[in-house]
């Protein structure tokens, strides 16, 4: 419990949840290897960024997704906590699958009412290999999946934006294109700390009596750049 002027407010739970591709493709140029960079470097800034908001008790989680998907870690783990298992990659893109698995801890229960809206970051190079509208379907069905804060980053030139771009379900913010290692990273730590620390901020907590109902303001995206044909994955 944290105090605030006029009485007490008390510390709510707020999902966030790594959605990693780890197909045979994230394999080719480094990239799972960096995607486990960028997770392990974000980490000891979302520490910060949670220990700034004591009012908002940040849970980390990971869904890992190739021939069928898994929880990568699969107990909510306070940020504080959190040790990160480096992804490995084999198989197909089962990204529907992962949603579906996904949809199952956002139900209520396990989760809450009185949660704060999860944030959600899927990550993938390629484009889905089983049934995604089936699985974005039973996502967006329920109302912590419809009012979570979803985020996408494409990996690599041959990523599919208009899947990333339905998942996200909202016109005024664009997947993140990381066609780099230097990329991925900068956007990576961007969803991991510019996110989390709107979502959690006490201004949040504010704006609704009902926790399913808040609005979470996105920052400014980071701006995607330009780089040589060389650079680019």
């Amino acid at each position: 419990m944290s105090r605030r002027p006029g009485g007490i407010l008390a510390t709510r739970p707020l999902h966030f949840i790594w959605i990693a591709d780890c197909s045979g493709s994230m394999s080719v140029s480094g990239k799972i290897q960096a995607l486990n960079t960028a997770i392990r470097e974000a980490i000891p800034q979302m520490q910060i960024v949670a220990n700034e908001n004591p009012n908002a008790k940040v849970l980390v989680r990971a869904i890992k997704f190739s021939d069928g998907a898994e929880w990568h870690i699969a107990e909510p783990t306070q940020v504080n906590d959190l040790k990160w298992i480096n992804l490995t990659t084999d198989g197909l893109t089962d990204m529907g699958e992962a949603l579906t698995l996904l949809a199952e801890q956002l139900k209520i229960p396990p989760m809450t009412d009185r949660a704060l809206p999860p944030v959600l970051v899927l990550i993938s190079d390629g484009q889905p290999t089983d049934n995604f509208e089936k699985g974005l379907k039973t996502l967006m069905d329920l109302p912590w999946g419809q009012n979570a804060v979803r985020i996408a980053i494409g990996v690599g030139e041959y990523v599919n934006q208009e899947i990333l771009q339905q998942f996200i379900g909202n016109p005024d913010i664009k997947p993140l294109q990381a066609n780099n290692a230097e990329q991925l990273v900068k956007y990576i730590k961007w969803a991991s700390t510019a996110i989390l620390q709107s979502a959690s901020s006490p201004l949040s907590q504010f704006t609704q009596t009902h926790s399913s109902d808040v609005k979470i303001p996105i920052p400014k995206l980071p701006k995607n750049e330009t780089f040589s044909a060389e650079d680019i994955w």
